[in-house]
């Protein structure tokens, strides 16, 4: 227990200061378990994330639930996800209730500087990530070339097509000398463990909208709904959207306008942008509105990644372990530096820098990490403070 309470609480803090999407918290992640706590190394964090990017759901939510169930076992998992994802719920499900003062949130100059803080960030994981994962001219190529068909292709179809890329080329092209056995770590979950909650994910994916057809309930067909936007979308983030319009809105249940409000909100508020679906429960219709719409369609957008993880993950470490999956998980290292480098530019730096004052926080903030080794969650306090002077 003492180390689920260490895991809820370090997830906590970044649950509390994570701004700047999925990519960000990639990158955020990395600074706090790999450089300051040193749970783990930068090539079993890498595995980790090179793993969640085959599944579908919330992007940083699913690498934060498997550090989880690494650190402190199923427990753990649950942990992390509580301290991530509760801080920006309960902010959405608290304006969800009419709290007018948050109104102009999102352009304060508090957030323009939390926003700057994440390009540092993710400019750190970038530099660190591409020294250690891009060593030769052939990876160093094939970040590039992932980085250039992200920009190329936006959105989901641009990012599988780079992971592929990285695979078949690291499969093909890419030679690894003198390969030692990997280690194996045991997340405590067997593969028959593993292969039920898998089952239950399919069910679900299939039994829930079959359910919600056949009854004329909103708790249903709005859990249905959920469910469904949180295991069908690979990517996780913004591309969660189209989903769930047209799983709230096209019905009736919640008005356009509100549904951008909220979407607006979840832009100022920090941690997973999954945390939408508790915003769109607490405005819902009765008999779901309020507390307990916006808890319970949370936990329905998130149980389909949380199942996947957990039940995935046995599999995946036997897996790893052959030639070629590794040739493979080597390229796909690369293309990921890739995809953090594409997002450093668009959308996390486009976001945040507008101006030589915007560009000169980021620097300073990137040296304060990379030269200075100050913690993250001091220069983020950092760069909250410089927006708020200067803006």
């Amino acid at each position: 227990m003492r180390s689920t309470l260490k895991v809820f609480l370090a997830f906590l803090q970044l649950g509390l200061t994570s701004f700047g999407g999925p990519v960000a918290h990639i990158a955020y992640f990395r600074a706090e378990f790999v450089d300051k706590r040193r749970w783990l190394d930068e090539a079993s964090f890498l595995n980790l994330v090179v793993f969640c990017q085959f599944l579908p759901g919330p992007a940083s939510s699913k690498v934060g639930i498997a550090l989880g169930l690494r650190r402190a076992g199923g427990w753990g998992a649950l942990a992390a996800w509580l301290g991530f994802t509760m801080p920006s719920a309960i902010a959405l499900i608290v304006f969800a209730y009419g709290a007018t003062r948050w109104t102009g949130l999102a352009s304060s100059g508090a957030v323009q500087g939390l926003k700057i803080a994440a390009v540092a960030v993710v400019a750190q994981a970038v530099w660190s990530m591409g020294k250690a994962f891009c060593p030769d001219r052939l990876r160093a190529s094939l970040a590039v070339a992932a980085a250039l068909l992200v920009w190329a292709v936006p959105g989901a179809a641009g990012q599988f097509a780079a992971i592929a890329l990285g695979a078949v080329v690291g499969r093909w092209a890419l030679r690894l000398d003198g390969l030692a056995p990997l280690a194996q770590h045991d997340y405590g979950v067997s593969r028959r463990t593993g292969a039920m909650l898998l089952a239950v994910f399919g069910l679900l994916l299939v039994a829930l909208p079959a359910l919600a057809a056949g009854m004329d309930s909103l708790w249903v067909s709005a859990i249905a709904a959920m469910v469904q936007a949180g295991g069908l979308v690979f990517g996780g983030g913004h591309l969660v959207l189209p989903l769930l319009h047209a799983g709230v809105v096209a019905p009736g249940w919640v008005g356009n306008d509100a549904f951008l409000a909220g979407y607006g909100a979840t832009q100022a508020v920090p941690g997973p942008l999954f945390t939408f679906a508790a915003y769109l429960g607490a405005v819902m219709p009765s008999p779901l509105g309020g507390w307990a719409g916006g808890l319970v369609l949370l936990v329905a957008i998130f149980v389909p990644g949380f199942l996947l993880v957990v039940g995935a993950l046995p599999f995946w470490e036997s897996l790893r372990q052959q030639v070629g999956v590794r040739q493979a998980a080597a390229g796909i290292n690369a293309a990921v530096v890739g995809l953090l480098a594409s997002a450093l530019v668009d959308p996390v730096g486009k976001s945040a820098i507008h101006s030589l004052a915007d560009g000169l926080i980021a620097l300073a903030a990137f040296a304060l990490l990379v030269v200075f080794k100050v913690s993250p969650v001091a220069v983020v306090g950092f760069a909250a403070v410089c927006g708020w002077l200067v803006f």
